[in-house]
This record gives C-alpha cells, sequence and structure tokens, in this order.
C-alpha cells in the first residue's frame, strides 16, 4: 500500500478545524492579535543600541541644560517618546519609569495572550487529527470483502494522513511558534528595561531636587 502525504480532505479537517476551534475558543480580538504578534516576532526586534543612539542627543542637552531648560525631542519609539514626556511633565525620573512600566505591561500581556492561543492551537490539532481519522475510517467500507482495494487504501491513508497532520501540525508548527512569540518578547523586554535604565541612569542628576547619595549621607 503506498501511502500519500498530500491530502487536501486531511488538511482542510486537521488545518481547517484547529483555526476554527481556536478562533470560537479565543475570539476574533485575542486569535488577531495572536496573529499580529506572530507576524511582529519575524522582523527584526527591538535594538538598546539604535535606541540608545536616538536618545543620546536627547540625554546630552538635558544634562547640559537641564530638565526644565531642554525641549523634548521627537523619537521614531513610541514607548520612549511618551516616557521623555513624562520625564520632561513631571521633572523627575520616576515618571519616564512609570511610563515605561505601563507600556511593559502592555506588550507582556498582549505576549502571554498571543502564547496562550497558539498554545490552544497546538493542543487542538491532535484532537481533529484523530476526528479525521474517525472520518476515515467511517468511510471504511461495511464489508471489506466485497469492496475494491482502492476503496479500503484510500479510507486507511486518509486516517493516517490526518493523524500525522495533526502530529506535526502541533509539534513542529504551533508549539514551535508559541515559543518563538515568547523568546522574542522576552528579549525586547530586556533590551527597553536596559535602556530605560541606561537613561534614567544619564539623567537623573539634572532632575531638581537631586541629592546625590554622598550628600544624602
Amino acid at each position: 500500500m503506498s501511502l500519500t502525504l498530500l491530502d487536501p480532505a486531511a488538511a482542510l479537517i486537521v488545518f481547517g478545524g484547529t483555526m476554527l476551534a481556536t478562533l470560537l475558543r479565543s475570539g476574533w480580538r485575542e486569535t488577531a492579535l495572536a496573529l499580529r504578534m506572530l507576524a511582529l516576532s519575524f522582523r527584526p526586534g527591538f535594538s538598546a543600541d539604535e535606541a540608545k543612539a536616538e536618545l543620546v542627543s536627547q540625554v546630552r542637552e538635558i544634562r547640559t541644560d537641564g530638565v526644565l531648560r531642554a525641549r523634548p525631542r521627537r523619537l521614531a519609539d513610541r514607548e520612549f517618546a511618551e516616557a521623555t514626556d513624562a520625564l520632561f511633565h513631571q521633572r523627575s525620573v520616576a515618571g519616564l519609569l512609570a511610563a515605561h512600566d505601563r507600556h511593559k505591561a502592555r506588550r507582556m500581556a498582549d505576549a502571554e495572550t498571543a502564547v496562550r492561543v497558539l498554545a490552544q492551537a497546538s493542543e487542538l490539532a491532535p484532537v481533529f487529527g484523530m476526528a479525521g481519522t474517525l472520518v476515515a475510517l467511517n468511510h471504511m467500507p461495511s464489508d471489506p470483502s466485497l469492496a475494491a482495494g482502492t476503496a479500503i487504501t484510500g479510507a486507511i491513508g486518509m486516517a493516517v494522513v490526518t493523524t500525522l497532520y495533526g502530529i506535526l501540525a502541533a509539534n513542529l508548527v504551533l508549539a514551535p511558534l508559541a515559543r518563538k512569540v515568547e523568546r522574542v518578547a522576552r528579549a525586547e523586554e530586556a533590551a527597553r528595561d536596559e535602556v530605560a535604565e541606561w537613561l534614567a541612569a544619564q539623567v537623573s542628576k539634572a532632575m531638581p531636587h537631586h541629592v546625590a547619595p554622598a550628600e544624602a549621607a
């Protein structure tokens, strides 16, 4: 018996069923968010060095003229644009870090949602592989002795392929994609934390009422 690994009907049952069930479980919003986060994970990630290079002129101005006289600069990164705005308006490093923490919480929540949706899909894929197997076996002739050999071979082949599709989709596609989104999100947060801490350290002495540690002692 020869087994073909390309079976459109099996693919429709496994992949189509997995997508539909994931959508029904997670809803449109979370599914769309997962797809967006997945697409972003394949793009160039956030660079701490590039962010520092963009911020260095702003830092230099703040350290030279003070936060009261320095002017906010336009930044490409929305988070650090809002963080520096908070720095200027509140005239404190705490405002900068609070803005950073708000963005961090939102990004981590989005990443966790995307990972959860993809993990659900990876759990559902083998289920629909089994469902496809049952559908295929249901098409087996009731009396194999009277049926053509091609009918039996086709039903068995589809049963095997749907099971295979479910296992491969879960373990070679969906679960690795969930881990990829998680890894990219963690790497970005580490890089952004590095920039936020660097920025806070650079401008802290230019803040009003700043007291150096030696003076405080």
